[in-house]
């Protein structure tokens, strides 16, 4: 990998901690700190390995920690150094994704959220449609709280939604939505359009699921290779 692309990975795993701290703070969430990680204490534990040369007794010992509280545990490691199977945990591989800055088709049905009322449509699209199931059943503002309007969300109608993240040199998109009966029919190309002009000049990171990549891939992304998340 070349040293741009390395440094667009690790400018995406700095996104994805911003994304999710901010998130936390929105809703109350505890950060938690440490050498090698972020952890944030939610709905669920989330993990998030920060450095491509980790303490991997430390992640084993936090993982383990919270797992034996009965806690569901997801451990996020972009770098694939960890390895938890010892824990009785199993590794997803989702690829991590960069644009470079270009142009962009304009999409006038996708609007940016202005109102906290549009947040909640949009949080609805998001929370059903992902779907977030350790949020639902849904209730108003628990996902994203009425602060997080400072963060720009796209949303086509009651279609489909996303929330973006301007952090470190790049914008991140995260949970690019299509609800089931509007698939496969350019919904999410249309978000990614609005996203891509409106971070214009910023290269864009994502994690894809595999059924996402395709598109991706079409509208340009280059894979940064494959992110280790640990259940």
């Amino acid at each position: 990998m070349t040293g741009l692309l390395t440094e667009r990975r690790r400018q995406a795993c700095d996104n994805a901690v911003a994304m999710w701290t901010t998130l936390a703070n929105a809703r109350g969430d505890v950060v938690r700190e440490t050498s090698t990680c972020t952890v944030i204490d939610g709905r669920r534990v989330r993990i998030m390995v920060r450095t491509d040369t980790p303490d991997h007794a430390e992640v084993a010992a936090l993982a383990r920690e919270y797992r034996e509280n009965g806690r569901t545990v997801v451990v996020e490691d972009p770098w694939r150094t960890v390895d938890l199977s010892d824990l009785g945990m199993a590794p997803r591989l989702l690829p991590v994704m960069v644009r470079e800055p270009g142009p962009v088709p304009d999409e006038p049905a996708v609007t940016r959220v202005e109102t906290v009322a549009e947040l909640r449509k949009a949080e609805d699209v998001i929370v059903r449609g992902f779907p977030l199931e350790e949020y639902q059943p849904a209730e108003p503002g628990q996902v994203f709280p009425d602060e997080l309007l400072s963060q720009a969300f796209f949303r086509k109608g009651d279609e489909g939604a996303c929330f973006t993240m301007a952090h470190g040199g790049v914008g991140g998109a995260y949970w690019v939505t299509t609800m089931p009966e509007h698939r496969s029919k350019g919904v999410g190309r249309a978000l990614m359009h609005a996203v891509l002009r409106h971070f214009d000049d910023l290269p864009v990171t994502l994690s894809a699921s595999r059924s996402g990549k395709p598109l991706y891939d079409k509208l340009g992304f280059t894979d940064l290779g494959d992110a280790h998340w640990w259940r």
